[in-house]
């Protein structure tokens, strides 16, 4: 009995699932810029305008992955990887020898060039395994967003933390790191993860929801790991070991899931299911004959309209939506503002007297993978598919009726079910502002909640935006379509970092003897935190306005599931 493992078997599918999943860990090294940033100021004498205006250049390189979305409906998954590895290996390649001394530093605009490509290089990694995924998982891509986004919010705490444990912070050996491991993995992926057919059946479905959760399960252990290493101060050379090879296992325990599939598929391999295969085929055949005519004739009158929200868009018919830009800007006043309190920790740190700024960027990181883990993505993507299923719990009904009937009387999209997502997004910009008051009140502590509070709705943010992109205008266009709402990274970037928290930061800073500038003190961010709670307030009315608008669309999602559950119950 000869068994082999195909990408289209179970086993298969799911390991390619659980590689995707390793890319997406090592994948956030673009949120990793306060580790080395005050390396990189010092080195090259920088004002902190001239350093953050490096950090829009980290960005910038996300906006050059509409080349990305473009090559995702061209080239292989594969291929895509191997881009975005190389441009990376390269990249921080050369940070690493600049930071590292190797080489003289580089001239400003060279060193632009780098950073960009290291930014850059995680769009094509992103873009393959988002497409290649929520393709593969379509009927479950909300958990499939969240537990992907979960593990690049993990993705900072975990090089961070190894690097801390083993290298003791050392900047030029966290660029090491950040050139090596997310090459090697993505050649790791390359091998397994293919796109295939989605599953077809109620119980393949049924089977794809339970391990969904394992791996849910997994990352929440790894989150809280994470975290309990960050929080227990100072540890010797040994534990440091020890937490590393720990942390390296349980990255690995996903693998648990195509093991058991591999194991349950050898052992059927000898039965015979002829008669059992027949039965089930033949009904599902002329059931996808049917869906052929039903398709082509639906196909017939959707050229002579133009699509509604919820079917497939061309990239242009989006762009033509006003929901489309209702979102695009919603989306900026949330990772916009989020990724300039990221690019900037370290010098917040700093400001606010703090010798050591990583556990911000840790914090930071696990509670990103908790705007969708549990602290985050993964536990509001898990409470968000829920909502559409059944109705959201009676305490949440409570904080969104009081918050948005003492702004507007009345909120009309809260019913029994089908609860439209942007609706979460909307918590959040929410939340997300009263994180920048706290903040900018800079009381003692504040930056930790701050940073776990700002973590947590970038990460639910991220999360969201990727299923509801793909619930409102298709899966066809989704690798372009996703690409361009991510443009708001570098204009965020510039505006929020570049911009406003360079220029203020530089007219609060005094001048060193190295040519750059330093400023001590809660008035440092001040006036950058107000800014920024006012844009998540702005970002907070167009959430309102887009679930307003999205009601009906969602209802239909639920209607859709309701009645297809309803009809396999029927047949049992």
């Amino acid at each position: 009995m000869v068994f082999k493992l195909s990408p289209a078997s179970p086993a298969g599918k799911w390991l390619g699932f659980v590689t995707a999943v390793w890319v997406q860990a090592i994948s956030g090294n673009n949120y990793t810029f306060s580790n080395y940033s005050d390396a990189l100021k010092s080195l090259m004498g920088l004002t902190q305008l001239q350093l953050n205006s490096l950090s829009v250049a980290k960005d910038v390189g996300k906006a050059f992955g509409l080349l990305a979305g473009l090559a995702s409906d061209r080239l292989s998954t594969p291929v895509i990887l191997l881009i975005g590895s190389i441009e990376g290996f390269i990249g921080y390649g050369v940070q690493w020898l600049v930071v590292s001394r190797r080489i003289q530093p580089l001239p400003y605009w060279a060193m632009s060039i780098f950073l960009c490509m290291g930014g850059n290089s995680t769009t094509w990694m992103n873009t393959a395994i988002l497409v290649t995924c929520i393709r593969n998982f379509r009927k479950n891509r909300g958990p499939v967003s969240g537990i992907l986004k979960g593990y690049v919010g993990l993705s900072t705490a975990i090089f961070t933390d190894i690097c801390s444990a083993l290298f003791a912070d050392d900047p030029a050996k966290f660029l090491l790191m950040l050139a090596i491991v997310p090459f090697v993995v993505c050649l790791t992926a390359i091998f397994f993860l293919r796109e295939i057919p989605p599953s077809s059946t109620a119980a393949e479905e049924s089977d794809e929801t339970k391990y969904f959760g394992v791996v849910n399960v997994l990352a929440v252990i790894i989150a809280l790991y994470l975290l309990a290493f960050d929080v227990s101060g100072p540890h010797g050379g040994l534990f440091s070991q020890v937490f590393a090879a720990i942390l390296l296992v349980l990255l690995a325990s996903p693998l648990s899931i195509p093991i058991y599939l591999a194991a349950k598929s050898f052992i059927r391999s000898g039965s015979d299911t002829v008669d059992s295969e027949k039965s089930v085929t033949e009904p599902l055949l002329a059931a996808e004959a049917e869906k052929k005519v039903v398709a082509a004739s639906l196909a017939e009158v959707a050229e002579k309209r133009r699509p509604v929200l919820g079917e497939e868009h061309t990239i242009m018919e989006a762009l033509k939506t006003v929901d489309f830009w209702i979102l695009f800007g919603s989306f900026l006043c949330g990772v916009g503002t989020g990724l300039a309190v990221m690019n900037n920790l370290g010098q917040m740190g700093l400001a606010l007297g703090y010798a050591d700024v990583s556990i911000f960027v840790s914090l930071t990181s696990i509670w990103d993978s908790s705007g969708g883990s549990y602290p985050g993505r993964f536990q509001n993507t898990l409470s968000m598919e829920y909502t559409l299923r059944r109705r959201i719990p009676q305490y949440f009904d409570l904080l969104f009726i009081l918050a948005f009937s003492s702004l507007f009387g009345t909120f009309p999209t809260l019913k029994r079910a089908g609860t439209p997502r942007p609706i979460w997004n909307a918590a959040s910009q929410i939340l997300m502002a009263v994180g920048y008051i706290l903040m900018a009140m800079a009381m003692p502590g504040s930056l930790y909640v701050g940073s776990i509070v700002v973590g947590i709705c970038y990460g639910v943010r991220l999360a969201i935006t990727v299923p509801t992109a793909s619930e409102l205008f298709g899966l066809k266009y989704y690798g372009l379509i996703y690409n361009i709402l991510i443009l708001n990274l570098p204009l965020g970037s510039f505006l929020f970092s570049g911009l406003l928290a360079g220029f203020l930061y530089d007219a609060q800073a005094t001048r060193t003897a190295g040519g750059g500038n330093t400023c001590i003190g809660a008035h440092c961010y001040r006036l950058v935190f107000v800014v920024m709670a006012i844009a998540c307030v702005i970002g907070f009315g167009l959430d309102v306005l887009l679930s307003i608008r999205t009601k009906s669309i969602y209802g239909k999602i639920y209607g859709s599931r309701k009645a297809k559950k309803s009809s396999v119950s029927n047949l049992h």
